[in-house]
């Protein structure tokens, strides 16, 4: 009878004290951790995303090896290194899929101080950063080369779906959505300006437009800030340096002088894409890489893809990205709530904005900016912070809404 009674009497320890109030509040239930099948968008984000990649690594190969040879380094170097950060960007992308996003909803705990962090370190990049190609965007570690603003496209994303989350009823209120969102494009896009990274700027823009469309806000207020903006991109045109020469040479492609100085890259592009044709000259076949356009393993991938894939690449490409594009509107569309269509919205104007910019100026549609093309550039920061987001678009894909 004493044992018993000493038993009752007896403390919990800590590891029961934990595991009990686990068990109350569910980590599951708190997290809505899937215990079901995944949707069937959920394997066709991974095959679209797997088969962009695979293709990437092939061009970056084809791309790359006469580069790398006139560097007097191997004719593997920058495969091996693109494939060393697909791996990472593997981890990151699996890591990005089995954390629940509800982690980040409201949780300013988390998502603020990373985000200071990474404002922090574009400020570091304006003031310290590596010029290259014109854009002051990258910051040299070691061996390798960073470019944060890549990575200040996921906090923007998660930022903003979480702020519109929380906001998005009081949408109307100026005060209460349509200043504190505009806070973050002047910060977003300033900071890419600084950098000369007009390209970068376009995509904040595009992200922080599509998801204040979404969150309904009047069409008053969004043409206010599309008016202003093109107000303030037209006063500062005569400012904008080497985006200005861009612009001018493609305005004035046909004059033989802008052809071989300032339009020389769009041009030369613009020829192997001719080059390629119906069937393409096959695969490591091209000509565009032997110096004929400059960074063709990474900006302008797409007129290698054109030249040595032909008309099945470029469909292809185009395909995948569209493909990409309308599963990510079909998960904003079936998120079980605001928080997470909000997030497939961002990624889908992310992907949608950047393939555009990218594939418009190497085909002379529209100015050249600098862009990487996702998933198929060579480029560490592109294709790890490209394929963070293609998690975080599975991730809102498995939690779907449950139908009546």
């Amino acid at each position: 009878m004493m044992s018993d009674t000493n038993d009752r009497n007896k403390a919990p320890t800590v590891r029961e004290r934990r595991e009990a109030t686990v068990g109350r509040i569910g980590f599951r239930e708190r997290y809505r951790m899937p215990t079901g099948r995944p949707p069937a968008v959920v394997y066709w984000i991974g095959i679209t995303v797997a088969s962009l990649v695979m293709l990437g690594l092939i061009l970056v190969l084809s791309a790359s090896s006469v580069v790398n040879l006139y560097d007097g380094s191997s004719a593997w170097a920058m495969f091996q290194r693109q494939l060393l950060w697909v791996a990472i960007g593997a981890v990151a992308m699996y890591f990005a899929i089995i954390m629940p996003y509800d982690m980040w909803k409201g949780n300013a705990v988390l998502l603020f101080p990373v985000t200071i962090v990474v404002l922090v370190v574009n400020m570091a990049v304006v003031a310290r950063g590596q010029i290259t190609n014109g854009a002051k965007a990258w910051l040299d570690i070691g061996q390798f080369q960073f470019q944060p603003s890549e990575f200040m496209k996921i906090m923007t994303v998660l930022f903003c779906a979480n702020f519109l989350a929380r906001r998005h009823r009081s949408v109307a209120i100026r005060q209460a959505v349509l200043y504190p969102m505009l806070s973050v494009l002047v910060v977003t896009v300033s900071l890419c300006v600084f950098q000369k990274d007009f390209g970068g700027a376009t995509i904040f823009f595009g992200v922080i437009i599509t998801v204040l469309f979404m969150a309904g806000i009047p069409w008053r207020q969004l043409l206010a800030v599309l008016g202003g903006t093109a107000v303030i991109a037209v006063l500062g045109y005569p400012y904008a340096g080497s985006a200005a020469v861009r612009v001018h040479a493609w305005m004035n492609m046909d004059q033989e002088m802008v052809r071989i100085d300032k339009g020389y890259q769009v041009y030369q592009a613009l020829l192997s894409i001719a080059n390629g044709g119906w069937k393409g000259s096959g695969a490591g076949s091209g000509t565009s890489k032997w110096g004929y356009v400059p960074l063709a393993h990474s900006d302008f991938i797409f007129a290698v893809v054109a030249e040595e894939m032909g008309l099945l690449g470029t469909v292809l490409v185009f395909g995948g990205f569209l493909l990409l594009i309308y599963f990510a509107i079909q998960v904003a569309y079936n998120a079980s709530d605001t928080h997470g269509a909000f997030i497939a919205g961002g990624v889908a104007a992310w992907f949608g904005v950047q393939a555009f910019v990218n594939i418009g100026g190497v085909v002379g549609l529209i100015p050249m900016t600098g862009l990487t093309l996702p998933f198929l550039s060579y480029g560490g920061s592109s294709i790890v912070a490209s394929m963070i987001a293609a998690g975080l678009l599975i991730n809102v894909a498995r939690y779907p809404k449950k139908s009546a």
